[in-house]
C-alpha cells in the first residue's frame, strides 16, 4: 500500500465523517512575544480523543476486517486513546497495552472509552511487546501508532485538511515521536510546503536517523516521552522524511513547557507536551523564520492535566 496523495484522500472521503475538521487560527508572532511574523495554527489537540491519533485509528479501523477477537493497539497514551475511541464508535472490542509513563489525563481517557487497558513497562517498546503477544495469542487487529501504511494515510489526511484552510503556508512545523504524523503530512505535501520536524532533544528520534541515515534506536526520556517517545523512526515514515521533510530541529524541555505556558497564557489552549513542541521550535529559535514565511504550527494533542480549574 502507497502513501501518497491520491491514497491519503481516498482515505478521507472514508473517513471524514467519523473525524472533526478541526479549525485553524491566524495570529501575529508578536502576540507569543516573538518578532511579528504570520502564524497558523492547526488545533489538532480538538480531535475526538484529544489528538491527531483519532484519524489513524479510524483508518485502520474501517480499511480491514476486524475479527471478534477486536483490535489491540501499544501506544504512549494518545493513540491507545485514539483506538478504545474508534473501537468503541464502530462497536469492536479493544485491548490497549501502555508504559508507566503514560500520563494519567491519557489512562483516564483510554478507559472512558471501555478498553481493556494494560499498564506495564517502563517504556512503549515494552507495552509494544506486551501488545504483540497478545495478538499472537488472540488473533486481534494489531494497529500500529506509527509504521503502517493505513496509520500513516489517516494522520496524512491532517496536510489534506490544513491546506484547504491555509493554502499559503511556507513552513509547517511538525513534532515527531515515531512518525506517523510527518511521514503522512510530508506525503500529502510532497515538498510543496516546507515540512520541518520537531523533536526534544531527549528523543531525537528523526534527528538520529536522519544523521546516520537509516533508522537507529535512541534513549528516550523527558517531558513529552509519552507521546514522542518512540525509540525507533518508523520505516515507512524515515523513507518518506528523506524525501520530503527538509529540516529537523531539537528542543529542550524547558522550552516544551514554556511553549505550553505560552499557548495557555495568550490563547488560552491548553496543550499537553507534545502538542506544545512545534511551537517550542519558535520560542528556542531552533527554527527561526525568514522575514515574510508563513508558518503553521501543528498543535497535535491536549491530553493533559495541567489546567487546574477546581482552585
Amino acid at each position: 500500500m502507497t502513501v501518497n496523495q491520491q491514497a491519503i484522500a481516498e482515505t478521507y472521503a472514508r473517513i471524514k465523517n467519523h473525524v472533526r475538521h478541526t479549525p485553524t487560527i491566524d495570529i501575529d508572532a508578536a502576540e507569543l512575544g516573538l518578532a511579528p511574523g504570520a502564524l497558523t495554527l492547526k488545533l489538532e489537540l480538538l480531535q475526538h480523543s484529544g489528538s491527531f491519533k483519532a484519524r489513524g485509528a479510524f483508518a485502520n479501523l474501517t480499511g480491514q476486517t476486524v475479527p471478534a477477537a477486536g483490535v489491540a493497539a501499544a501506544s504512549g497514551g494518545n493513540h491507545g486513546a485514539a483506538v478504545a475511541y474508534a473501537a468503541q464508535k464502530l462497536g469492536h472490542p479493544a485491548h490497549i497495552f501502555v508504559p508507566t509513563i503514560s500520563s494519567p489525563a491519557k489512562i483516564e481517557r483510554i478507559r472512558s472509552y471501555g478498553a481493556d487497558l494494560v499498564v506495564d513497562g517502563s517504556r512503549y517498546a515494552e507495552a509494544l511487546e506486551h501488545c504483540q503477544a497478545f495478538i499472537a495469542q488472540t488473533g486481534a487487529l494489531s494497529v500500529h501508532a506509527y509504521d503502517a501504511p493505513l496509520t500513516l494515510l489517516g494522520q496524512g489526511t491532517v496536510g489534506l485538511e490544513l491546506e484547504g484552510q491555509a493554502p499559503k503556508l511556507d513552513t509547517l512545523l511538525v513534532a515527531v515521536g515515531g512518525g506517523g504524523l510527518i511521514g503522512g503530512i510530508a506525503a500529502w505535501y510532497q515538498g510543496r510546503v516546507k515540512v520541518v520536524g520537531v523533536e526534544p532533544e531527549t528523543a531525537p528520534t528523526l534527528h538520529a536517523a536522519l544523521k546516520a541515515k537509516s533508522p537507529v534506536d535512541v534513549s528516550v526520556s523527558g517531558l513529552a516521552a509519552d507521546s514522542l517517545g518512540a525509540s525507533r523512526i518508523g520505516g515507512i515514515a524515515f523513507g518518506i522524511a528523506r524525501q520530503h521533510v527538509a529540516q529537523s530541529v531539537l528542543v529542550p524541555d524547558d522550552e516544551i513547557r514554556k511553549a505550553q505556558l505560552v499557548l495557555w497564557d495568550r490563547l488560552k489552549i491548553a496543550a499537553e507536551p507534545g502538542g506544545a513542541a512545534a511551537l517550542a521550535a519558535l520560542l528556542a529559535g531552533a527554527y527561526a523564520p525568514a522575514r515574510g514565511e508563513r508558518v503553521g504550527i501543528l498543535v497535535c494533542g491536549g491530553n493533559t492535566t495541567a489546567v487546574d480549574f477546581s482552585r
